[in-house]
């Protein structure tokens, strides 16, 4: 009795916050895909949630099956043409098509047409993130306390830097500072990275450079993360703390803000990987994702739609990466297609998707293993 009141427990407390927000990221990616694709005249076959075997689906009046599959860690729209849910051109197929059947055809459409489809579930992440970060600025406003230096740690980047208490910081790299989370935001990811940055000290701006260092630190969850540091410390005070409010029109503006702050730096924490400034075993995959849906969902459902909106736009980077199999790859070889005046070779795409392919699996065996070792705290 008690193992399946820890099944259960389980399953509520992680599986349910983990499905919410990885179907909701996932149907609004293929949905860009299944839009623009209509809007360009292509045949759609199958639009699913989820891989494997189909578990419950419909057909609409166009021929599209709809349908939400059993393994629910991704999905695909499948376009008449398609030899597979990648997207891969059954050429032999499309070759003997008359040219009705072109008509439909997502692989007989332009080069131009054929790429607006594929950088439309990109697209549609990024869209989702903005919309999801507005609505929750107009509902909740955005919390902000004076980014006010109440102590500086020592032998810390900081105390190396020059900062003093009292020092209010005004700006980092030319970017305003609005609030002690913007710091942080900024420094987790910029560990080895010299940053330029002004505060006000008795009234007066002092320019100061300062390198984050790379430390591991315990979150309110209980999870081990290795991030950049400055050795600041606030001590926040009731009259520190204001709640900006905005209506729905700057709240978009407030929310593709926030969009590409997620963009920016994500790319900065992946350059950070290949510079050897940050550590590869911060990347998580299903499993840390599921964990974390899990504890974020404890907060609320302003939290959860939060890590929504974060994962979106991370799946809709990965996505965009130029690795064949994924969108990027795609369009790599549109751009090569239109920039030649012919697709590659068919003998080179094939390799192509196979490199693609296992690729992927690496990216996904090494993310899985980075999050069982979490889990067991390795």
């Amino acid at each position: 009795m008690a193992i399946l009141t820890d099944i259960g427990t389980l399953a509520w407390g992680y599986l349910v916050p983990f499905l919410f927000v990885l179907t909701i990221v996932v149907f609004f990616h293929e949905l860009g895909h299944f839009l623009v694709a209509r809007w360009c005249g292509v045949k759609v076959a199958a639009f699913s949630v989820g891989f494997g075997r189909e578990l419950v689906g419909f057909d609409d009046r166009h021929g599209t099956r709809w349908k939400i599959s059993m393994i629910p860690l991704g999905g695909y729209v499948k376009f008449a043409g398609d030899d597979n849910a990648a997207s891969v051109p059954d050429r032999e197929a499309v070759s003997r098509m008359s040219e009705e059947e072109r008509e439909g055809n997502f692989h007989a459409k332009s080069v131009w047409q054929r790429a607006a489809v594929v950088a439309a579930g990109p697209i549609a992440n990024f869209i989702l993130a903005i919309v999801i970060f507005a609505a929750l600025f107009t509902i909740y406003g955005r919390t902000y306390t004076v980014p006010r230096v109440d102590s500086v740690q020592a032998e810390s980047a900081a105390s190396e830097a020059g900062f003093e208490p009292g020092d209010v910081i005004r700006s980092i790299d030319g970017e305003a500072i609005r609030s002690f989370a913007d710091i942080q935001r900024i420094v987790t990811v910029s560990a080895g990275v010299p940053l330029e940055i002004t505060v006000e000290r008795n009234g007066t701006p002092v320019d100061l450079v300062a390198t984050p260092k790379l430390r591991e630190f315990t979150d309110q969850f209980g999870n081990a993360q290795k991030v950049g540091m400055l050795g600041l410390r606030q001590n926040t005070r009731p009259d520190d703390r204001y709640t900006v409010s905005y209506n729905p029109v700057e709240a978009v503006g407030e929310g593709a803000k926030e969009t590409w702050y997620v963009v920016a730096r994500t790319g900065a924490y992946i350059g950070g990987i290949f510079a050897g400034r940050e550590s590869a075993d911060q990347l998580g995959g299903p499993i840390r994702v599921a964990q974390f849906s899990g504890q974020v969902a404890t907060l609320g459902l302003a939290a959860l739609l939060n890590l929504a909106a974060v994962l979106s736009v991370s799946i809709g980077l990965i996505n965009l990466m130029p690795i064949p199999m994924l969108d990027g790859g795609h369009l790599l070889f549109y751009a090569y297609e239109a920039a030649f005046g012919r697709p590659l070779p068919e003998k080179v795409q094939d390799f192509g998707f196979r490199v693609g392919l296992a690729l992927v699996f690496m990216l996904m065996i090494f993310a899985t293993f980075n999050d069982v070792k979490h889990l067991l705290g390795g």
